[in-house]
């Protein structure tokens, strides 16, 4: 377990410098094969973009729900969008470099890349116990913060270092065993389900902070996690039925010192337990390619979709105005550049880094925390949690995220006040 968790740990947590650049090790990788394999990532990203547009057809499920017939052609206009860009077919104002290009190589070429390639390394910081011995030590603090019982650690944990759609799976699974409540499965798929450290790192790149890296993604996490604690007490998740079928009650309680043995105990246990590393590898590949197709034609056509209505139309200005008071009473410049950028993030997450991408540093961080602790967007996490059976409609997730987007604008621009 030990060699495995810290070698994942190394993966994604530890800057080294190579060629007098600082970063994650994982960051180099994708920055050598991007030198190195030039015509590879073209040729991978429109395959990758084909396979996923045409996917839910191939396997029957693109009628299975209203949500699924909507993003299944959204997918398909990815194809076309994508074909009419490499035979240039476009409008020119469409290839300036703010918008298709940029949309093409500074994010689904990227993004293609990592997210298998993370997948990879996951299987060291997943697999292997890590998740265990994290949620056994963060069980005493789950139910009184969050609400959620002990094991809900394992799925924000999960999340956070996996994915939105792994800690989506567990939770669905645990769900319909009847061992969370609605309102406990509500709570973990709207505040715990968020983009993984691998989309992470794309948009600090696009917005200049992998310098400072591990600030970014630490004071991330606890932010994400705040805002979580606080929409938890609001409606419409308080007011969700917080029955549990099944639920498991700890009748012992632990000293740090038991409870820091008995972590290690589970995480060994789940090490011994755990498939050849191999087939983790193989296993989390596979569950990465499968998120690739399914996420790289979306950014194309719900991503361009964006770009145009934040550059062309006054849509996302006037949506700006609701979060333009946070930014500018805390004293942020480009208080209303922040306010669209935050209002555009209900449709793609990486948008707002887009937008942001040549403000001031203090904007920029407050955005890229932003992106990522509103959680919810209609181009991926939205849908996924649409497709469990959690009983939550689509206009209490847009509420959920508007409460989210307010909090995470005023606790990560308080911190970039303090920091920057």
């Amino acid at each position: 377990m030990c060699l495995f968790s810290l070698f994942g740990i190394f993966i994604f947590f530890i800057p080294v410098q190579i060629n007098s650049k600082t970063t994650i090790p994982l960051d180099h990788i994708i920055s050598f094969i991007k030198t190195n394999f030039r015509s590879f990532p073209l040729f991978y990203a429109g395959l990758m973009i084909l396979t996923g547009g045409l996917y839910p057809f191939l396997i029957k499920t693109w009628k299975t729900s209203t949500t699924t017939v909507i993003f299944s052609f959204l997918k398909l206009a990815g194809i076309f969008i994508t074909i009419l860009f490499f035979f240039s077919k476009w409008p020119s104002c469409l290839f300036e470099k703010d918008m298709l290009p940029f949309l093409f190589y500074k994010l689904v070429i990227p993004v293609g890349i990592i997210v298998p390639v993370g997948a990879v390394f996951l299987a060291f910081l997943i697999d292997y116990g890590l998740l265990e011995f994290v949620g056994v030590l963060m069980e005493p603090v789950m139910k009184p913060i969050f609400k959620t019982p002990g094991r809900s650690a394992v799925d924000a944990v999960a999340s956070f270092v996996g994915s939105y759609s792994i800690g989506l799976l567990i939770t669905n699974r645990v769900f319909k065993k009847g061992e969370y409540s609605v309102k406990q499965a509500a709570i973990i798929a709207t505040g715990f389900s968020t983009v993984s450290v691998t989309f992470m790192i794309i948009v600090a790149k696009t917005t200049g902070l992998m310098q400072i890296w591990n600030f970014y993604f630490w004071s991330t996490l606890f932010i994400t996690f705040t805002v979580t604690a606080i929409t938890a007490r609001l409606f419409p998740i308080s007011g969700l039925n917080d029955n549990v079928k099944n639920d498991l009650i700890i009748k012992n309680k632990l000293g740090f010192k038991e409870r820091f043995m008995y972590a290690v105990d589970s995480g060994t246990k789940k090490a011994m337990k755990a498939d050849p590393l191999l087939v983790n590898i193989k296993n989390n590949f596979y569950d990465g390619l499968k998120m690739t197709i399914s996420i790289l034609p979306t950014i194309m056509s719900v991503g361009l979709l964006g770009l145009v209505l934040a550059k062309h139309t006054p849509l996302f200005d006037i949506a700006g105005y609701i979060f333009y008071p946070v930014p500018r009473i805390i004293g942020i410049p480009e208080s209303v550049l922040i306010g669209k950028s935050a209002a555009v993030g209900i449709t793609e997450m990486f948008l707002p880094a887009l937008l942001i991408k040549d403000a001031a540093i203090a904007a920029r961080y407050t955005i890229a925390v932003t992106s990522v602790s509103s959680i919810l967007f209609f181009s991926a996490s939205i849908p996924c949690i649409l497709s469990t059976e959690i009983p939550i409609s689509t206009g209490k997730i847009v509420l959920i995220w508007a409460q989210r987007t307010f909090l995470s604008l005023l606790i990560a621009g308080l911190t970039a006040v303090i920091i920057f």
